[in-house]
């Protein structure tokens, strides 16, 4: 794949086990990525005040305010959440909070389109997702979602991914090409001499984080493959689960 063609063949008689988390496929390599052509929403995103918030039956799926800073601060300062996420630590005080939220609001949303989690009844801001990551590690945008502790176990992390696919399938798009690891690709049933893919939604997870998983399964996200990387707390190799979606099928 040295001359970042899109094999076909490969990709749909790939080698990796999806469906058993123990074997372990190589990390992401950016030369081994091909060059797709696929959709994507247009960027810059629009602005937080512009953007409509979403309703399902039990939660408001809105912009993010900086007024939004007290209630993050206290989802990122417990420990059973922050233990699932990169560096594995709560923040040490409001201000590191901040330094996360500024990246979504005030003008910073251009790149991203992360929402506030709230409940319909009472507007309490329970959780922060979506789309948080311009390129994953393969190349194409990633999702991720935080809910706390008190709502795990309730549905409402796929009740959340239901209203944010139709958020995310809903925004307008162009045609693009991009580099994206090969192993990641869902290629266009007649399609496959000009490269042309299906869009795709990455998702990353812990090995140990079987909540999340079951989030995303029951979500129509597919695991395709699991890889090892040095966790950003200094805990070590973590084992990560890795799922795609096909935006606008519902998943395969």
């Amino acid at each position: 794949m040295a001359d970042n063609t899109l094999d076909v063949v490969a990709i749909k008689n790939g080698t990796n086990n999806p469906d058993d988390s123990r074997v372990i496929d190589p990390k992401p390599d950016k030369s081994t990525f091909v060059r797709v052509k696929t959709t994507l929403p247009k960027q810059p995103f629009p602005l937080n005040a512009e953007r409509k918030a979403v309703y399902t039956e039990r939660l408001i799926i809105r912009p993010l305010s900086k007024t939004d800073l007290p209630a993050l601060h206290e989802l990122r300062t417990q420990p059973e959440v922050m233990v699932w996420t990169y560096l594995g630590v709560v923040d040490k005080d409001i201000g590191e909070t901040w330094l996360r939220l500024e990246n979504f609001v005030e003008g910073n949303e251009r790149e991203n389109y992360n929402c506030a989690i709230c409940l319909r009844e009472g507007g309490k801001m329970i959780g922060i997702g979506g789309f948080h990551n311009a390129m994953s590690s393969f190349g194409w945008p990633e999702i991720g979602y935080m809910f706390r502790r008190e709502y795990w176990g309730r549905g409402f992390g796929k009740e959340f991914m239901k209203g944010w696919e139709g958020i995310w399938g809903g925004l307008e798009r162009g045609v693009v090409e991009l580099m994206v690891d090969p192993r990641s690709v869902v290629v266009v049933e007649g399609e496959e001499e000009r490269g042309v893919v299906e869009e795709v939604v990455i998702a990353v997870t812990a090995q140990g984080n079987k909540a999340s998983q079951r989030i995303l399964e029951g979500s129509g996200f597919e695991r395709f493959l699991t890889w090892e990387e040095e966790d950003g707390g200094g805990r070590g190799l973590v084992r990560l689960p890795t799922y795609r979606f096909v935006v606008g099928k519902g998943g395969r």
